[in-house]
């Protein structure tokens, strides 16, 4: 964490906060050591990504960028997230397609996130998702879908596109090779992988809410009545069986 602060230092902020929930590694001693941020302390571990939720809650800025307290990155790399919302950006997502393999060789969860973007209409974004930091956002975002769906990064992403804020992927750091390795995010399907699959059904559930069972992709010239069985209800015009 103290790596991560000193390059935020650098750049222009109006305010910094640190959202530390149920650690155990020292993070509220070394950040008590920084002058000039807000600390957010919950002594219990509020689950995968609530902590973004409140920061998105807590936060006044008109742009707010969202990183890792685990994954220093420098401040040069940061600024063109904040300066594409800047410039009419509501969503800056990390571009990691080119750290990404072939189809045949990624994981279940990148496929998940193509999926979402495909339905979504937005195959430009590839698999890039709010799932991976860094990225920024826009007040206008956080106020028009609600701080609360910030806890569900695929939703919140699902939300963005479907009531029309621009979404981009502005610039590229490769956060997979230094991500931090810990049991549960080890492995085809770990727990945390598991939970970010939910998190995409959870989305998709809220595009087949918003958009009809098929996404609000066509059904063609496609007689379903026939098929249910209300033969009654169709004239016949030729028709032989």
């Amino acid at each position: 964490m103290p790596a991560v602060l000193r390059e935020l230092r650098r750049l222009p902020l109006q305010e910094i906060l640190v959202i530390i929930n149920g650690s155990t590694d020292r993070s509220l001693e070394q950040a008590l050591k920084f002058s000039r941020i807000t600390i957010v302390w919950c002594p219990e571990a509020l689950g995968h990504d609530v902590g973004r939720a409140l920061g998105a809650r807590l936060t006044t800025s008109d742009t707010v960028l969202f990183l890792d307290g685990d994954l220093p990155i420098r401040a040069e790399r940061l600024v063109p997230f904040l300066h594409a919302v800047e410039r009419g950006a509501d969503l800056a997502l990390n571009d990691l397609s080119p750290y990404i393999g072939r189809f045949a060789e990624q994981d279940h969860v990148t496929r998940f996130k193509t999926f979402l973007n495909r339905v979504l209409g937005r195959r430009d974004l590839k698999m890039n998702s709010m799932t991976a930091v860094p990225h920024a956002v826009s007040r206008r975002l956080i106020t028009g879908i609600g701080a609360e769906n910030f806890a569900v990064p695929p939703k919140a992403q699902a939300l963005a596109i479907m009531e029309g804020y621009k979404v981009t992927a502005p610039a590229s750091i490769d956060v997979i090779k230094h991500n931090r390795v810990r049991p549960h995010n080890t492995g085809e399907f770990n727990l945390v992988a598991n939970l970010i699959i939910g998190d995409y059904l959870e989305a998709i559930h809220e595009v087949i809410q918003r958009r009809g069972a098929r996404g609000a992709y066509p059904d063609g010239e496609r007689k379903r009545e026939l098929a249910w069985g209300d033969v009654d209800a169709y004239e016949y015009r030729d028709t032989v069986v």
